[in-house]
């Protein structure tokens, strides 16, 4: 259904590009009564727009034949229907064809046959080719190339985007496996406990069978009791040792909190210490331990040098671990980033307990903190990252940010080149404008046969000026155009016309488009 959707919507979107292209033709050549070259641009427009989705190299072909063949001669006009179909049509191509060379060369082969065809029909021949030739590169090639540049960007940017999720993907499995194999070293670590005290209930066993004073069904069933005994600890042992993919933790099962902070600070980590954990139970200590492990031993690669301060209290319902350290004083060690394999199966020893875990930096240094409930179900899984967004994800934003930043400038520097051409266009008209003015008393005051010395005349002649209405020049006459005092907001452009013959003036004329 929404693939209907935006069938439709792009089907309304070509018609109305369309009737609008079409509005520019017909307005553009109603006016000269070129009703040939009206028909000729429709054709182009209708043909042009009926194929740029499907086949858009046929498509600038068609939009590149309509300057080629139906506006001649160029001499007397810019056709602005050409312009707007040329800026329309190969944009669209453009983010639509798949290899930049077809355009390419089509481009250049209208170009080509456009000389001896100019040379055959244009009045002003080689003319006539090179504005066609300008128009071209103007309205065709630097919209093309825009659209190319556009179309490019977007490749890049699915290709990004595409690698971006690939590198999710693979650190979601890295974070499994780091969450796995905290699981499997747990489970170790029940291995390691409960079959130590499996094996003195065996040894129990074993010395109530042989202790005297007891009958036989009291020594058979002390044998049970130690067979027993064995036989879970051998399973358990089987079982355990298939879940365990790592070697065994060469840490005691029920660490010391104290011995491991004693060992970091023989190793030169400056270290102010608060613990007790005489409330917690066995597997909140060792949630615990782990944490303090992991944050010292993340200190002491990634901020050797820095003051680190740890508290571990329990209470009566909970467990609260801080380890914090400061800022390094020689900044971090050089290297590759952290992976955060450890913070992730330390997040997830501590879910299984039932608690929460946070890793972040303060002030410069790092802090880890974890609470620890004493009786509580593991935690559910979430999607959450170890530290802030993961790698991949922030990339993807950037990625993203940098496609929105390409297709601002795509846009905005054309229009601002063009702005600032427009603008010195603009000065420039204005400057030759006010200094082409000849004021109406000087006209007024002048007398035919006075020496052209003799006039007062502005500093250059005008050059926009009137293209009809002007009065046949006198024979042999060299005729100078100056500004009539009219507003270059009028469209008659008014002027005065000097003509002289020998240096003296024959004759003066005003005139301008409208005749008044």
């Amino acid at each position: 259904m929404q693939e209907v959707t935006k069938r439709r919507w792009r089907v309304v979107l070509d018609v109305l590009l369309g009737l609008f292209l079409a509005f520019i033709v017909a307005s553009d050549t109603v006016g000269s009564r070129s009703y040939w070259e009206l028909a000729g641009g429709l054709a182009v427009v209708a043909g042009s727009v009926a194929t740029a989705r499907r086949y858009p190299a046929v498509s600038l072909g068609i939009a590149l034949a309509g300057a080629l063949a139906v506006p001649f001669p160029y001499r007397d006009r810019v056709p602005v229907w050409v312009v707007f179909v040329l800026v329309a049509m190969c944009y669209q191509a453009a983010l639509r064809m798949d290899r930049a060379r077809t355009g390419l060369l089509i481009g250049a082969a209208v170009a080509v046959l456009g000389l001896p065809l100019a040379l055959v029909v244009g009045p002003d021949g080689a003319g006539d080719w090179a504005a066609m030739v300008a128009i071209l590169v103007f309205a065709g090639l630097s919209p093309w190339l825009i659209g190319r540049y556009v179309r490019l960007r977007g490749d890049l940017a699915h290709t990004g985007w595409r690698r971006a999720e690939e590198m999710e993907s693979r650190q979601q499995l890295v974070a499994d496996q780091a969450r796995l194999r905290e699981r499997a070293r747990i489970a170790g670590d029940m291995h390691d406990s409960l079959g130590h005290e499996l094996s003195l209930i065996a040894v129990r066993a074993a010395a109530l069978e042989v202790a005297g004073g007891l009958d036989d069904a009291q020594r058979e069933a002390a044998a049970q009791l130690r067979a027993g005994a064995a036989a879970a600890t051998e399973g358990l042992r089987e079982i355990i040792g298939v879940l365990r993919e790592d070697a065994a933790p060469v840490e005691p099962v029920q660490g010391d909190l104290g011995e491991l902070i004693a060992r970091a600070r023989a190793s030169g980590l400056c270290i102010e210490s608060t613990v007790d954990v005489s409330l917690a139970p066995p597997m909140v200590a060792r949630a615990a331990y782990r944490v303090v492990q992991e944050a010292l031993t993340n200190v002491a690669k990634h901020a050797p040098g820095a003051a680190v301060t740890v508290r571990v209290v329990s209470s009566g319902d909970e467990t609260g671990v801080s380890v914090v350290n400061e800022r390094p004083p020689a900044g971090p060690l050089p290297g590759a980033a952290s992976g955060h394999v450890g913070l992730i199966g330390l997040r997830e020893r501590v879910r299984l307990v039932g608690g929460t875990l946070r890793a972040e930096p303060r002030d410069g240094g790092f802090a880890v903190t974890a609470t620890l409930p004493h009786d509580a179900e593991p935690a559910a899984e979430t999607a959450e990252a170890v530290v802030g967004d993961s790698t991949s994800a922030r990339a993807l934003e950037l990625a993203r940010r940098d496609v929105r930043r390409s297709l601002v400038l795509a846009v905005a520097v054309p229009l601002a080149l063009f702005g600032l051409v427009l603008a010195i266009g603009g000065i420039a008209f204005l400057y030759q404008w006010n200094t082409s003015e000849l004021p109406g008393p000087a006209y007024d005051g002048m007398r035919i046969g006075q020496a052209r010395g003799e006039l007062a005349l502005p500093e250059r002649e005008r050059a926009a000026r009137p293209t009809r209405g002007e009065p046949p020049s006198p024979p042999g006459a060299r005729c100078e155009y100056y500004g009539a005092g009219r507003s270059f907001l009028n469209d008659d452009y008014a002027a005065y016309r000097l003509c002289f013959a020998d240096g003296k003036l024959v004759s003066k004329d005003w005139f301008a488009e409208g005749g008044s």
